[in-house]
């Protein structure tokens, strides 16, 4: 006679099924305690970046502004004596347009700052310097700074629309404490004063668009409270919660991380990063940088003494259209730098 196979117990059923939640529940607030720490974590490297980029300008400007106004100074100089000798003297129209050729010359090669007026049309810009082959790789350099600034924009149109749900889940766990803790809505003075401080940490979570902040304080107050239920529904529920503000916390996570990452590097964030590593070797990278500028004050000084020269006519038309030294020696030196590129990328072509 064959055995009789006995049916599952229901309430074995039911225990294994509370067991594998309790499991599922303890693994996701693992992983929730795990993200508010990242996310407090990224959070406060941003915050010191941010403020290493501040303290960084701010020291710049100060230990640089007396050698960044005389630079300032004499750039204005220059340009006043170039206005003065095209507006006071009289020359003949191949002559002019070889001054205003010099003149073109030293601010595209970063000499002296642009100073184009309203009155310079692109056509005379073309006609000063039809020599020149548009396509030169030296004038053409805006195609790579384009797909940098367009990848840019990408990024951070990515991460308007990602924060969009973010800040829709913010402004709900916002609500939904603020509906606990207001202190209006008890009469205990100790416990308004208490609800008074939360309030406090809610409104500055709130602005700050800090989910993480805001779920641990929804969790602190969550521990003090009794569970009178461990049912299989309300397993289930606290699950599908947790689930959904991990979701949220991941995405506030790879925000920060991609915020962080973009503001690493931009100019002043690539700047930081290089300070640092200088003054791990022991070097005053601001000093370098001041130094550099004195060097640039010694340059437009001497092109300032060779316009001035012109306009009390210590030199002839001859000598001032051949052009002052160091911009022989500016002009170059890029096509030194040119040229070693050049056959640098060659050696690499002939690698391959």
């Amino acid at each position: 006679m064959p055995k009789s196979v006995s049916s599952p117990n229901p309430s074995q059923t039911t225990s294994l099924a509370l067991s594998s939640l309790h499991i599922r529940l303890q693994e996701l607030e693992k992983e929730h305690q795990w993200l508010l720490k990242q996310i407090k974590r990224k959070r406060t490297e941003l915050k010191n970046f941010v403020e290493q980029m501040r303290s960084l300008a701010t020291e710049i400007f100060h230990r640089g502004s007396p050698s960044f106004t005389k630079l300032s100074e004499i750039d204005q100089e220059i340009h006043t004596l170039f206005d003065e000798i095209l507006t006071t003297r009289k020359f003949g129209k191949q002559t002019k347009k070889n001054i205003e050729k010099i003149y073109f010359n030293l601010q595209i090669a970063g000499l002296v700052s642009p100073n184009l007026t309203q009155n310079e049309s692109e056509e005379e810009l073309d006609e000063l310097f039809e020599n020149n082959d548009p396509d030169n790789e030296f004038f053409n350099f805006s195609g790579e700074e384009s797909h940098q600034n367009q990848q840019t924009k990408q990024q951070l149109e990515f991460s308007t629309t990602t924060r969009t749900d973010e800040s829709r889940k913010v402004r709900q766990t916002f609500l939904r404490l603020a509906e606990i803790f207001h202190p209006d809505k008890v009469t205990d003075s100790e416990t308004q004063m208490r609800h008074t401080e939360i309030m406090k940490e809610l409104n500055k979570a709130y602005q700050d668009g800090d989910l993480a902040r805001l779920l641990e304080i929804e969790q602190q107050h969550q521990v003090g409270k009794s569970i009178t239920s461990d049912g299989e529904d309300d397993l289930t529920r606290k699950s599908t919660n947790l689930e959904q503000e991990n979701e949220f916390l991941k995405t506030q996570y790879e925000n920060l991380k991609r915020e962080l990452r973009l503001v690493k590097n931009t100019p002043e964030g690539v700047m930081v990063s290089d300070c640092r590593k200088a003054n791990r070797e022991g070097i005053d990278p601001i000093a370098q940088m001041l130094e550099q500028v004195e060097s640039e004050i010694q340059v437009i000084s001497e092109i300032r003494d060779f316009v001035r020269d012109f306009r009390e006519q210590r030199i002839t038309i001859k000598e001032f259209i051949d052009g002052p030294k160091v911009l022989h020696r500016r002009n170059q030196d890029i096509m030194e730098d040119l040229l070693e590129q050049m056959f640098g990328d060659l050696d690499v072509m002939i690698m391959f």
